[in-house]
C-alpha cells in the first residue's frame, strides 16, 4: 500500500485531512487527553465547531461522569495528572460556555482571545537559559513517546526526509501543527544547515497559499527539546510579513531589529552567527523567504512573567492572550512597548 500523500501539496488536502483527522479521534480514543485536543483545535476554528461540537459535548459529559465516580469511590485516576487538571478546569467553566477563538487588530497588530490555550500546562519554556544546545534527553518529553501516536497527523516522506506532523494540542494558530523531521534521530532543538534547508524548500515548493513554518531556538520559547517546528497557514500575512514594515521595503520601523532573506544560504550565515555567541531567536519561514528576530533570552530582567513566554508568533506580531480584559483593551503602543523589551 503507498504511503499518504504528504498534506501540504494543497490547501484542500491539507483543510480536509486535518479536519477528518481531529474527527477521527474520538470515536478510538475515550481518554482525556484526545479529548482535549479535538476540543482546542475545534474551539480555535468556528466550521470545525460546528462540525465537532455535538460529538464535543456528549465525550465532556461522560468524562464527566466517569472522572466524579472514580473520585467518589476513591479509586485512582488513570489519566495524566496534567489532563486531568485542564479537564477539571474545563469542567468548572462549563461546555456551554466555553468560547471561541476570538480576534481582532490593534493597529497592524494580530490580537487573539483563546481562553482554552491559557490551561495549557507548563514546559520548559519558562527555565533559565543556558544557551541554545541542550543534549537530547530520552527520558524527557520528545514526539517520539508511545502516548503521542494517537495524536499524529500524517507521517512519511517529506521535502526528501521521513517527517512525523503532530496537531497541537494547544493550537495559537490556523492548521497549527507540530512538524518534526527525521523523528527517530531523535535531534535537540538546535537547528542545522541541512535542516534550516528543508524548512526553506518546504515552504518554497508548497501547494499551500500561506503556508508558514516558525521556529522558536533554545531561550526563544522551545518547549521541547526535540528538534520541530510548528506549521501553520495565514489567510493573509502576518505582520511582520507585510510590506509596510522597513525590512520589508517599506517606511514604518518594526518594534524590534528584524531580518529578512530571500537566500537561504545568506540567512544560514547570519544563524550561525547567533549560534556561536549563544543568541536566542525566533523564525518564520514563508513561500518568499525567511524573517529573522534575534532577541533577549526568556529569562531576561527586561521581561515581565506573560512576555518570557512570547515566542514566534509575538515577535512576528500576532499575540494570544487568555485575559477577555486584555484582549479587549490591548493598544498598539502597549504592544510595541512590549516587543521593544526584546531589542538587545
Amino acid at each position: 500500500m503507498p504511503p499518504p500523500p504528504h498534506p501540504f501539496n494543497s490547501a484542500s488536502a491539507l483543510e480536509q485531512g486535518f479536519a477528518d483527522g481531529l474527527a477521527g479521534m474520538l470515536d478510538p480514543h475515550s481518554g482525556l487527553g484526545v479529548y482535549i485536543l479535538v476540543l482546542a483545535n475545534a474551539a480555535y476554528d468556528a466550521t470545525l465547531w460546528s462540525h465537532l461540537s455535538p460529538a464535543l459535548r456528549a465525550r465532556h459529559a461522560d468524562l464527566a461522569a466517569t472522572l466524579a465516580d472514580t473520585l467518589r469511590r476513591g479509586r485512582k485516576l488513570t489519566e495524566p495528572d496534567d489532563d486531568v487538571l485542564v479537564f477539571l478546569k474545563l469542567h468548572a467553566i462549563g461546555f456551554e460556555q466555553l468560547g471561541l477563538m476570538e480576534s481582532r487588530h490593534a493597529g497592524p497588530w494580530a490580537v487573539m482571545f483563546n481562553p482554552i490555550r491559557a490551561l495549557r500546562p507548563p514546559r520548559i519554556s519558562g527555565m533559565t537559559f543556558e544557551g541554545l544546545l541542550r543534549p537530547f534527553d530520552p527520558a524527557g518529553f520528545h514526539f517520539n513517546k508511545p502516548f503521542l501516536a494517537k495524536e499524529v497527523f500524517w507521517e512519511g516522506d517529506l521535502a526528501g526526509k521521513p517527517a512525523r506532523l503532530l496537531y497541537n494540542k494547544f493550537p495559537f494558530a490556523r492548521l497549527h501543527g507540530l512538524l518534526v523531521p527525521e523523528p527517530l534521530r531523535e535531534m535537540p532543538q538546535h537547528l542545522t544547515p541541512e535542516l534550516h534547508g528543508w524548512a526553506w524548500k518546504l515552504c518554497a515548493q508548497s501547494g499551500v497559499p500561506g503556508l508558514c513554518l516558525g521556529y522558536n531556538s533554545y531561550g526563544a520559547g522551545a518547549s521541547v527539546n526535540h528538534l520541530h517546528f510548528q506549521s501553520f497557514v495565514q489567510t493573509r500575512p502576518l505582520p511582520i510579513q507585510e510590506s509596510r514594515f522597513v525590512h520589508n521595503g517599506g517606511a514604518l520601523p518594526y518594534p524590534l531589529p528584524c531580518l529578512r532573506f530571500t537566500d537561504a544560504a545568506t540567512a544560514w550565515f547570519e544563524l550561525d552567527q547567533l549560534h556561536q555567541t549563544n543568541t536566542p531567536y525566533n523564525l518564520i519561514y514563508g513561500k518568499d523567504g525567511l524573517h529573522l528576530v534575534a532577541r533577549v533570552p526568556q529569562d531576561s530582567r527586561a521581561l515581565d512573567a506573560q512576555s518570557r513566554g512570547y515566542g514566534w508568533s509575538e515577535m512576528a506580531g500576532a499575540i494570544t492572550l487568555f485575559s477577555r480584559d486584555a484582549f479587549e483593551s490591548l493598544s498598539a503602543a502597549e504592544f510595541e512597548t512590549e516587543l521593544a523589551r526584546f531589542v538587545r
